[in-house]
């Protein structure tokens, strides 16, 4: 599941420099220039973008403005695979893996995530999510039930 990015990857003014084009803008019109992995901190795309380009060992820095990533390659570095980095920047499901169960996932919810009372003071439907108030979930159960008969 995601979307793959579509991405043109560019001779830049050197051979060491490789510029990519996105179809996508990842830093709107601000600049990022990232010099070392402790730089890209958050979970901004181009500190993402940036960490995912320094763990592959192949660059120098890295700088994202816009839709366009510009990379230098470490000495004796190679571009190849640069552009999957990239390409695959929003793809959380790759084929293969096997997503979560609703089970597994609220297993892992924290105990603090109880049920807590809505603003009319019920509580929450039983087997409901914790987050819907309780009079909004028995309202949608309410048109479900008329427009399904079940």
């Amino acid at each position: 599941m995601g979307q793959p990015v579509a991405v043109e990857q560019k001779t830049g003014g050197t051979a060491a420099i490789v510029r990519f084009e996105t179809n996508r803008t990842l830093t709107g019109m601000g600049h990022e220039r990232f010099t070392a992995m402790a730089q890209a901190k958050g979970d901004r795309p181009a500190a993402v973008i940036a960490r995912r380009l320094f763990e592959s060992g192949q660059v120098s820095w890295v700088h994202v403005y816009s839709n366009i990533v510009t990379v230098e390659l470490a000495p004796g570095a190679s571009q190849i695979g640069l552009d999957d980095i990239l390409r695959d920047l929003y793809q959380y499901w790759k084929p293969g893996m096997i997503p979560p169960t609703l089970e597994d996932l609220l297993a892992k919810m924290p105990p603090e995530a109880t049920p807590a009372p809505d603003a009319g003071g019920g509580e929450v439907v039983a087997g409901g999510d914790p987050r819907i108030p309780a009079h909004l979930a028995a309202r949608s159960q309410a048109a479900r039930l008329r427009l399904t008969g079940k």
